[in-house]
């Protein structure tokens, strides 16, 4: 498995100014969900609309092996931050369900880059 230490982070150029996170505020996105977005990153990219708030524990428990991650929390060149068991899923946020497996690599560029498309797709097609 990779290491999870620190790295220096990549600062990507959005909007004018630098970022280097996924998700940007959600005003940034045009008609940004008003419920809970999770998005299954598994194959088959299922899109799921919570308009109830949940725990993560209850997706969790629903897909064994998998992580769910804030779209704002994820940066290049750091480990995909869980969101714990416990936690409240807020309105209006994108969620990331993957497989376990990539909770122990810093997080490429591309892999980013990829998840962004799936994001700005899944907000597409509602």
């Amino acid at each position: 498995m990779g290491a999870c230490a620190s790295s220096p982070k990549i600062k990507l150029k959005r909007n004018g100014g630098s970022s280097s996170r996924l998700g940007g505020t959600r005003s940034d996105y045009i008609g940004h969900p008003k419920g809970i977005v999770v998005i299954h990153v598994d194959g088959g990219d299922r899109v799921q609309e919570l308009k109830q708030p949940t725990q993560a524990k209850h997706i969790l428990s629903q897909h064994p092996n998998h992580i769910l991650c804030n779209s704002e929390a994820m940066s290049v060149g750091t480990c995909v931050p869980r969101v714990p068991d416990d936690e409240e899923l807020q309105p209006g946020q994108i969620y990331f369900l993957l497989p376990l497996h990539h909770a122990h690599n810093p997080l490429s560029l591309p892999q980013l880059c990829n998840l962004a498309i799936k994001a700005s797709s899944a907000l597409g097609k509602r």
